[in-house]
């Protein structure tokens, strides 16, 4: 599978894509017109090796739910995305069996990398 999960409202995201330049080979999903659906997350999941890798602790949401003050596991990590798309840490690019997740830099170049190797 070769796939971005992205926000299309968000610069960052926009900046990334840009950076990324995928080839037409992959199927970019926006996560805010297309909803993540359980079985796409758990394919995340099984390649990240937990919902909580996925999640993003920079969520507006997660300040106002007070998340951080919680002992999140993952099953709740795993609902809190599938309830709103804020909670996944963009992007996520999906290369075949490689998974990149976040803006930091090391994970874009890893991406970068992967797509055009």
């Amino acid at each position: 599978m070769k796939k971005i999960y992205h926000l299309s409202t968000c610069d960052t995201c926009k900046r990334i894509l840009k950076e990324l330049d995928p080839p037409s080979s992959f199927i970019l999903q926006d996560i805010k017109t297309e909803k993540i659906t359980e079985k796409q997350l758990e394919e995340m999941q099984e390649l990240s090796g937990s919902y909580e890798s996925l999640f993003s602790k920079r969520a507006r949401l997660y300040k106002e739910k007070d998340l951080k003050n919680k002992d999140l596991d993952e099953n709740q990590y795993k609902n809190l995305i599938l309830e709103h798309y804020t909670f996944l840490k963009r992007p996520v690019v999906i290369n075949n069996d490689e998974i990149f997740t976040g803006n930091s830099k090391k994970a874009v170049e890893a991406a970068k990398a992967s797509i055009h190797e």
